[in-house]
């Protein structure tokens, strides 16, 4: 009978759910910011990117670059609600709520896209940057010897 052994290396370095959720706060202020601000909007603007790539390169240091997908999904459940009390403080009570319900529903598409791709370029490079230690997985086949 042959047999395959596989191994898989753990190479995640410690918890990200801690950042991640400071990450989304943040960038819950950020967009409700950017709601009700009517003048000076570049600035909160980078400040959410500068949020978005300082998380990036923790998800990269950490070795948790899946968590890029979940990342934006994640931001979105934590700035649903104030976003939408924001756009109604801004457009006024039945306009704001339309307006929000649109804006936090449709263009949530874009700004999850957006983070997305951020964090996705920033953790890649951070994590190719720090490097590994070695291969992430190791076969051995019906007599032989390790495979790389």
């Amino acid at each position: 009978m042959s047999q395959i052994v596989i191994q898989f290396r753990q190479r995640a370095r410690g918890g990200a759910s801690a950042p991640m959720f400071l990450w989304s706060l943040v960038m819950a202020v950020v967009l409700v910011s950017y709601e009700v601000t009517r003048h000076g909007r570049g600035g909160v603007v980078a400040v959410g990117v500068v949020v978005t790539a300082l998380f990036g390169a923790v998800l990269g240091w950490r070795r948790r670059t899946g968590l890029v997908v979940i990342a934006p999904f994640f931001s979105w459940l934590v700035a649903w609600f104030p976003l939408l009390i924001a756009s109604m403080v801004r457009h006024g009570f039945f306009a704001g709520l339309v307006i929000g319900f649109v804006t936090v529903t449709l263009g949530w598409f874009v700004i999850g896209g957006l983070e997305l791709l951020e964090l996705a370029f920033v953790a890649s490079l951070v994590a190719r940057l720090r490097g590994g230690s070695g291969p992430e997985v190791t076969i051995f086949g019906p007599g032989e010897g390790p495979t790389r």
